[in-house]
C-alpha cells in the first residue's frame, strides 16, 4: 500500500497576452453591469475582455456598413463603365491604396 502523500494538483498556466496600452473608463449603471458580467461569465470571459470584444466586433460592423450602397439600373450601369475605365492613379489613391482599413489597426 502506497503511503506517499496526495499529489496537489497543477494550476493552470495563465495565457499570457501582451498587456493593453490605453485605457477607457466608463460609466454605466448597476443593471447594465450586472448584465454585462453575467454574459461574460457564462463565457468564461473577463468583464473587460468581453466589453473589448463586443465593442471591437461591433466597430467592425459599421464600418464595413459603410461601405456596402445600392444603386438602381443606371447608377449600376455608370458605376460599372466607371470600374471598366478607371482613372489614373493620383497620389491620394495611392495613400488610400496603401493604408490599412479600420478594422485591422
Amino acid at each position: 500500500m502506497d503511503m506517499r502523500a496526495p499529489r496537489k494538483a497543477a494550476k493552470p498556466r495563465a495565457i499570457t497576452r501582451p498587456r493593453p496600452d490605453t485605457t477607457i473608463n466608463l460609466r454605466v449603471s448597476r443593471m447594465a453591469r450586472d448584465e454585462i458580467d453575467s454574459a461574460a461569465s457564462l463565457l468564461g470571459k473577463t468583464r473587460t475582455d468581453f466589453i473589448v470584444e463586443s465593442a471591437r466586433k461591433h466597430a467592425t460592423d459599421v464600418l464595413l456598413d459603410r461601405r456596402l450602397f445600392s444603386l438602381d439600373t443606371v447608377q449600376h450601369n455608370a458605376f460599372l463603365k466607371a470600374l471598366d475605365k478607371p482613372a489614373p492613379p493620383n497620389a491620394r489613391l495611392k495613400r488610400l491604396m496603401a493604408s490599412k482599413p479600420q478594422w485591422e489597426k
